[in-house]
């Protein structure tokens, strides 16, 4: 049998109201009253109906937080990000997997609005036409997290990804480096297409190296496609001699495929990738690379909702957080 709110202030005999007071944490209780009807709620293992308390005040306490690839490490700190501070706002979160499809991506939105969830945090690698049309169709607050819409219509936390970019292939430039190569997600993205080939194409002009279009190479984010990747650019006839990564993965997929060539990283080529996540450190050599700051993006997007949820004062809805690059030893 289940028990209710009525059974605990007949058992406690207090009003309704008073128990709930006491289970809202509400300081307007008497400590004595208070004592009692926790001490009741403890012996008849009460467990307030969530789903009631929603329809009574017309919000759920939960947030959809939908993310490309669940599998991916990636994903994990910005998640845990998220996590730590919807607990702090008393947040439940529901979190779903799009398989990086667009299709999919609308539908979980769909399904996420069908569930009456208070906000969204949502990371994709292209925001379509599909998707913003579904996403103005919100009557909840919706921010990205480290994906770029570029009408900026919608709050959203990233780095900037462009002067990431510029950094990262200068310091392969440094090093006197002029066939560098660029291996990064699917050229469709915006992150990649836009801002980290741009980057790249950038610092080579500044420094009066002609770009080589046989040097950029669209891949899915995996560690198995940056070996390929290095399978098609080391029979080049003239090889890059350094790498810029759009990923860890990637970038370890290149390092493993030259060293599986007889090639030394880095006194034979040099690698920098852009992500810096704990792979970056399991691997040897360790990575170079730009750190894309997985869990303040998360964190700081999931604060960015709370204050949409709950109509605080917002001071800035395209938050632009810092970049460093971290030295390890994949580069001289």
């Amino acid at each position: 049998m289940t028990i209710t709110i009525y059974d605990v202030a007949r058992e406690a005999n207090v009003s309704m109201a008073t128990v709930s007071r006491v289970v809202n944490g509400n300081q307007n209780v008497k400590p004595a009253t208070r004592q009692k009807v926790l001490a009741v709620i403890e012996r008849l293992d009460y467990r307030p109906n969530a789903v009631a308390r929603g329809l009574a005040s017309k919000k759920t306490k939960t947030v959809g937080v939908i993310i490309p690839d669940i599998s991916n490490v990636f994903y994990a700190e910005l998640v845990r990000g998220i996590e730590d501070i919807a607990t702090m706002y008393r947040y439940n979160i529901i979190l779903t997997n799009s398989d990086q499809q667009a299709d999919k991506e609308v539908q979980l939105l769909s399904t996420l609005f069908s569930k009456q969830v208070d906000g969204i945090v949502m990371m994709s690698d292209e925001v379509t036409k599909d998707m913003l049309s579904e996403m103005e169709r919100s009557s909840v607050p919706i921010v990205l997290a480290g994906t770029v819409e570029t009408s900026e219509s919608f709050p959203s936390v990233n780095i900037e990804y462009h002067d990431a970019a510029v950094d990262a292939v200068n310091r392969l430039i440094q090093n006197g480096h002029t066939r560098i190569a660029f291996v990064s997600g699917n050229m469709d993205s915006t992150i990649d297409r836009v801002y980290k080939r741009s980057g790249y194409e950038k610092a080579l002009k500044e420094a009066n190296i002609e770009i080589d279009d046989n040097l950029i190479v669209g891949v899915d984010n995996t560690y198995d496609d940056g070996l390929a990747a290095w399978e098609e650019l080391g029979q080049l006839n003239n090889p890059p001699t350094a790498f810029f990564a759009g990923n860890d993965e990637i970038a370890i997929g290149l390092i493993h495929g030259a060293q599986d060539s007889g090639l030394n990283v880095p006194n034979d080529i040099e690698v920098i990738s852009f992500e810096n996540s704990k792979l970056a450190r399991m691997v040897r050599p360790q990575l170079t690379s730009v750190v894309l700051p997985l869990y303040d993006i998360g964190a700081v997007s999931m604060r960015l909702l709370t204050k949409f949820m709950n109509k605080e004062k917002i001071d800035e809805q395209i938050v632009v957080l810092p970049y460093r690059i971290e030295e390890r030893d994949s580069v001289k």
